[in-house]
């Protein structure tokens, strides 16, 4: 990887006014203001040190240890590059834009919990990280309040990441659809997963304002750029590669449904979602651990933890499709299992019917996956349009791969290994579809 900042426009060359430069292996040398430098040192933020940025995704690939904080770095660079690539068009940002947003990049993910995602998106346990309430509560008290409030910085910072901002665009940047946050994790997840993917630092010549809007200018001198076309779609590309290889791994998947389950005895127990606002990762589950003894959950809590950490993890038994059941039913399992009640009255039933206990089945059934990046602005020299127009030429490869998205969903039902078999016929049974999976064996698979 490059040993510099990526971008063709970087976002401080000199480095005048930067008090820090810290070397990241993704993007090179990325300079600080002392204001990012005192955001950065509070605790708030460097308990994102202890937040894995893929969650479980290193049961899979060993090299996805990196966190949020490493994150949260590159989408400040990121964020830079794109502001310094829309002044070098002579697109009006003051001083003082520039110091909200940079902030807001840095302080984007604050509000993560450990495997955040599969409690807030895929299991639907607790709220989204990104509501008001999360970032009021994050951003309203303890040292990062302090610091902000010290700046100046309190009431703008928490505008602009409630989606409230003076102006648009300065959001779009930070939690936007081709936006810093995405221009870094590309990159950083395919670095650590190991995974030869990237995209050409051209995309960010791309990045122009209208009507207060970030979009992708896709035009030069009158004419309609074919290489902007195609590294756009280039970005949406790479963004489907990580997804199936890496977000949607079955082992990944299982491991933070494990964890889930867990989380969701804690919640029945009394567990509020705020107690889990300054946990890191192994915080967590020593909190589980604790909860298992202390609260007296059972063997059950303390053994899906072990598992985990052991990577002794459940088995697939049973998986469903698309294919197999269609947009309509599909539609119906999501509304029925995407609440705990409805999962754990299926888990229970399946559960008597093979002889297990309650947190030996787990039912996941997430939403169906979007590709929300499709829908970002792009300039053409036909007009403004959404990326995924039917009207335009590249729409139908962006509808294409929105398709491949939509096909990514699964239903799955995991087990412990030695019951593997016994749980197929059971799941069959009680969905009323057969299965095409084929587990190895009742040993258990890698």
């Amino acid at each position: 990887m490059a040993s510099r900042p990526y971008g063709n426009v970087r976002w401080n060359d000199g480095r005048e006014g930067y008090d820090m430069v810290i070397r990241d292996p993704v993007h090179g040398d990325i300079p600080l203001t002392k204001e990012l430098q005192l955001l950065l040192d509070s605790p708030e933020m460097q308990r994102l040190r202890g937040v894995k940025q893929l969650g479980t995704a290193y049961l899979v690939f060993p090299g996805a240890l990196h966190t949020r904080f490493d994150h949260a770095l590159g989408t400040v660079a990121m964020a830079g590059i794109i502001m310094n690539s829309l002044q070098a068009k002579s697109f009006s940002i003051s001083p003082e834009e520039k110091r909200v947003v940079l902030a807001a990049a840095l302080l984007h993910d604050l509000t993560h919990i450990p495997f955040g995602h599969t409690f807030e998106d895929e299991r639907r346990v607790f709220s989204r990280h990104d509501t008001p309430a999360r970032f009021r509560a994050y951003l309203g008290a303890g040292g990062v309040s302090r610091v902000l409030d010290r700046l100046g910085l309190a009431k703008p910072v928490l505008e602009l990441l409630t989606g409230q901002p003076p102006r648009k665009w300065m959001a779009s940047i930070v939690a936007g659809t081709i936006d810093a946050d995405l221009m870094d994790y590309l990159r950083r997840d395919g670095y650590f997963t190991g995974l030869s993917q990237h995209y050409d630092d051209r995309v960010f010549q791309y990045f122009s304002l209208e009507d207060d809007e970030l979009i992708l200018d896709m035009t030069k001198a009158g004419l309609d750029r074919p290489d902007a076309r195609s590294e756009t779609v280039n970005l949406l590309r790479l963004r489907y590669f990580l997804t199936e290889r890496v977000y949607y791994h079955h082992a990944k998947v299982v491991a933070g449904a494990m964890i889930s389950k867990a989380i969701e005895a804690t919640v029945e127990a009394g567990l509020r979602e705020e107690k889990l606002y300054g946990f890191t990762d192994d915080g967590l589950f020593r909190y589980l651990e604790g909860q298992a003894s202390s609260q007296g959950l059972g063997s059950g809590v303390a053994e899906l933890v072990s598992r985990v950490r052991e990577r002794r993890l459940y088995k697939r038994a049973y998986v469903l499709s698309e294919r197999e059941v269609g947009p309509e039913k599909r539609s119906d399992l999501i509304q029925r299992f995407q609440t705990l009640s409805g999962r754990k009255m299926a888990e229970r039933a399946l559960a008597t019917e093979l002889g297990l206990s309650d947190h030996e089945v787990i039912i996941y059934c997430p939403d169906t996956p979007v590709l929300k990046e499709a829908t970002v602005r792009v300039r053409t020299t036909d007009g403004l349009f959404s990326l995924d127009d039917p009207r335009l030429t590249l729409g139908r490869e962006v509808r294409f791969l929105q398709g491949m998205y939509a096909g990514l969903w699964r239903l799955y039902v995991f087990v412990p290994a030695g019951a593997v078999g016994r749980a197929r016929w059971t799941a069959e049974a009680y969905f009323g579809e057969k299965s095409p999976y084929l587990p190895k064996s009742q040993a258990g698979e890698a």
